[in-house]
């Protein structure tokens, strides 16, 4: 498998990062690449949890409009350490992190329909 094309400060980053390290890197850097003119804002909504995302903006002084292309090698390594801490970690519920459906009845788990009185 060939390491994606990285600008240079993303390859920067990725350079100082340990071997074992580089495909995780790869990973997120090719998910924020991928649409290369997409503000960074709506692109980590959908890699960070939460507001992580929005904080992460915040602590790194960059507006949501910001484009990828704009950000530094210390900005792509602070994002990195910021993805990397935020990732899910099994919860040992049973539910995603068991391989399966999230639940036999295509709910949240613990989440029931409203009960019907006939």
């Amino acid at each position: 498998m060939s390491r994606p094309l990285l600008p240079s400060p993303a390859a920067e980053a990725r350079g100082a990062l340990p071997d074992a390290e580089a495909p995780a890197f790869d990973r997120l850097a090719t998910a924020v690449l991928a649409r290369p003119t997409a503000p960074l804002g709506p692109v980590l909504r959908a890699l960070l949890p939460g507001t992580a995302g929005i904080r992460w903006l915040r602590q790194e002084q960059l507006a949501p409009a910001t484009r990828p292309a704009a950000l530094t090698a210390a900005q792509w390594g602070s994002l990195y350490r910021c993805w990397t801490s935020t990732a899910a970690t099994p919860s040992g519920r049973g539910g995603a992190s068991s391989g399966g459906r999230p639940s036999p009845h295509g709910h949240a788990p613990a989440a029931r329909a409203a009960p019907r009185w006939h």
